[in-house]
């Protein structure tokens, strides 16, 4: 986006007005539209979003592969967009999604399977969480996964 808008039109606008990084990014939230739960973080650019409006499927930026994609484009898990919508300052935006199957790409419904345990003295671990696998990433994406 070129320019700054003065903060009243960015906030309290009703015009969409995504203020994307400078890597031409903002940050995606994906959550379970039925539970709330957070299912993923990942990226849009201007064209990711541009397709997800229009399709009402969810499209994301790999800033890895440096490529677009659509989320379940090689293993089937579509995110069906239900509502988005965008923060405040309009540099992140949080999509309501029907999730079929898994949304992490190691088989996990979240890719917030994980809890950050207190460990002894000033480490800190890691714990499984609501970590079944949905389907095994090896069959998915092949060995690379």
């Amino acid at each position: 986006m070129s320019g700054s808008k003065p903060s009243s039109e960015v906030e309290e606008g009703l015009m969409f007005q995504p203020r994307f990084d400078a890597s031409g990014l903002v940050t995606c939230v994906a959550t379970d539209a039925k539970t709330g739960d957070v299912l993923m973080v990942a990226h849009m650019n201007e064209e990711a979003l541009r397709r997800t409006v229009e399709t009402g499927d969810a499209w994301y930026y790999s800033r890895s592969r440096k490529a677009l994609w659509r989320k379940g484009e090689s293993s089937g898990q579509i995110q069906r967009v239900i509502e988005m919508r965008t923060d405040c300052d309009q540099d992140a935006v949080w999509i309501k999604v029907e999730q079929q199957g898994a949304a992490c790409h190691t088989g996990r419904r979240s890719c917030f399977y994980r809890a950050v345990t207190k460990g002894d003295g000033d480490k800190m671990g890691l714990s499984f969480v609501d970590a079944d696998r949905l389907f095994d990433p090896a069959d998915v994406y092949g060995a690379k996964a």
